[in-house]
Protein backbone atom coordinates (compact mmCIF):
# COMPACT_ATOMS: atom_id res chain seq x y z
CA UNK A 1 0.00 0.00 0.00
CA UNK A 2 1.06 3.24 -1.20
CA UNK A 3 1.88 5.77 1.73
CA UNK A 4 0.73 9.55 1.28
CA UNK A 5 3.44 12.35 1.18
CA UNK A 6 3.04 14.71 4.19
CA UNK A 7 3.19 18.15 4.29
CA UNK A 8 6.00 19.74 7.16
CA UNK A 9 5.29 22.23 9.46
CA UNK A 10 6.93 25.03 7.81
CA UNK A 11 4.54 24.47 4.61
CA UNK A 12 1.31 24.63 6.90
CA UNK A 13 2.47 28.14 8.69
CA UNK A 14 3.19 29.60 5.50
CA UNK A 15 -0.16 28.37 3.66
CA UNK A 16 -2.02 29.69 6.72
CA UNK A 17 -0.57 32.60 6.62
CA UNK A 18 -0.96 33.31 2.74
CA UNK A 19 -4.37 32.34 3.30
CA UNK A 20 -4.91 34.70 6.11
CA UNK A 21 -3.66 37.53 3.54
CA UNK A 22 -6.04 36.28 0.91
CA UNK A 23 -9.27 36.16 3.36
CA UNK A 24 -8.37 39.80 4.68
CA UNK A 25 -8.39 40.90 1.16
CA UNK A 26 -4.00 42.04 1.70
CA UNK A 27 -2.59 39.26 -0.82
CA UNK A 28 -1.51 40.16 -3.82
CA UNK A 29 -0.32 38.59 -7.20
CA UNK A 30 2.84 38.91 -8.73
CA UNK A 31 1.87 41.99 -11.40
CA UNK A 32 0.53 43.59 -7.88
CA UNK A 33 -3.04 43.15 -8.51
CA UNK A 34 -5.29 42.09 -5.68
CA UNK A 35 -5.99 38.01 -5.37
CA UNK A 36 -9.61 37.40 -6.33
CA UNK A 37 -9.48 33.57 -7.17
CA UNK A 38 -9.27 31.19 -3.82
CA UNK A 39 -7.58 28.83 -5.82
CA UNK A 40 -4.70 31.25 -7.25
CA UNK A 41 -4.06 32.04 -3.84
CA UNK A 42 -3.62 28.51 -2.83
CA UNK A 43 -1.30 28.00 -5.46
CA UNK A 44 0.93 31.73 -4.51
CA UNK A 45 1.21 29.71 -0.91
CA UNK A 46 2.09 26.24 -1.99
CA UNK A 47 4.75 28.29 -4.49
CA UNK A 48 6.41 30.32 -1.35
CA UNK A 49 6.34 27.91 0.87
CA UNK A 50 8.09 25.15 -1.58
CA UNK A 51 10.51 28.52 -2.33
CA UNK A 52 11.32 28.70 1.25
CA UNK A 53 12.18 24.91 1.27
CA UNK A 54 9.07 23.68 3.27
CA UNK A 55 8.93 19.87 2.00
CA UNK A 56 5.48 20.18 -0.30
CA UNK A 57 4.36 17.02 -2.76
CA UNK A 58 4.90 18.32 -6.46
CA UNK A 59 1.85 19.57 -8.63
CA UNK A 60 0.19 16.47 -9.96
CA UNK A 61 0.00 16.40 -13.94
CA UNK A 62 -3.41 16.63 -15.51
CA UNK A 63 -4.36 13.65 -17.48
CA UNK A 64 -3.79 13.41 -21.02
CA UNK A 65 -7.69 13.17 -23.00
CA UNK A 66 -8.19 10.97 -25.94
CA UNK A 67 -9.46 12.06 -29.06
CA UNK A 68 -11.81 9.61 -30.52
CA UNK A 69 -14.28 12.05 -32.32
CA UNK A 70 -11.93 10.93 -35.90
CA UNK A 71 -12.37 7.67 -35.05
CA UNK A 72 -16.16 7.61 -34.57
CA UNK A 73 -16.66 9.58 -37.71
CA UNK A 74 -14.63 7.55 -40.35
CA UNK A 75 -16.39 4.25 -39.57
CA UNK A 76 -19.57 5.66 -39.95
CA UNK A 77 -18.69 7.39 -43.35
CA UNK A 78 -17.72 3.64 -44.09
CA UNK A 79 -20.55 1.57 -43.25
CA UNK A 80 -23.15 4.44 -45.22
CA UNK A 81 -21.11 3.49 -48.78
Amino acid sequence: MATKKSTGSKGKTKVKKVMKEYKSGQLKSGSGKKVANRKQAVAIALSEARASGAKIPKKKAAAKKKSTTKKKTATKKKASR
